[in-house]
């Protein structure tokens, strides 16, 4: 089965906040929109820590990112736009910057189709937010990582979409 390692970033601000993306998956782009964090594919031979840097300024512009550990992770099997499966395996990575306005200057093709918004987030909005956010249960684990609590190994994140079948994480 294919592969695809993932750099997700949990990105802040001075202030506390998230940034986070709205868009649509391409296996059904005309589904609504769901929340979900910056970040995207490990290319060959880089590491996560380096993706997740080259991530944050293509997908941002900032170039100040400080990044932290891998506080989260998960693995599941997606299926692409002609319905393959596909093994996904996701770390979500701190990070923190000094926040402020984002480009999307260095935005791919599919990205600027996909991604219908961008925005930073507190926690009190989050927990008031009426539409899906992923990983599912960010909203109950973010509070340990804005209070600089961590578990090692990171944290297993959880699924729902019935386009992702969870594979246990080791």
């Amino acid at each position: 089965m294919r592969e695809r390692v993932t750099a997700r970033v949990l990105l802040l601000d001075p202030a506390q906040r998230i940034l986070l993306m709205k868009g649509r998956l391409p296996s059904d782009p005309t589904a609504p929109g769901a929340w979900f964090t910056v970040g995207g594919g490990v290319e060959a031979g880089e590491s996560v820590m380096e993706a997740a840097a080259r991530e944050i300024v293509e997908e941002t512009g900032f170039t100040d990112a400080v990044l932290g550990p891998v506080v989260w992770y998960g693995e599941g099997v997606y299926y692409d736009r002609k319905r393959r499966p596909l093994v996904v395996r996701e770390s979500y990575v701190l990070a923190r910057c000094a926040g402020g306005d984002i480009t999307r200057d260095g935005w791919q093709a599919l990205e600027r189709e996909l991604v219908d918004d961008i925005r930073w987030w507190t926690l009190d909005e989050l927990m008031r937010l009426d539409e899906d956010i992923y990983p599912l249960d960010m909203v109950e684990m973010l509070p340990d990582v804005l209070a600089g609590r961590f578990s090692d190994p990171p944290r297993a994140i959880r699924y729902r979409d019935p386009l992702v079948q969870e594979t246990p994480t080791t």
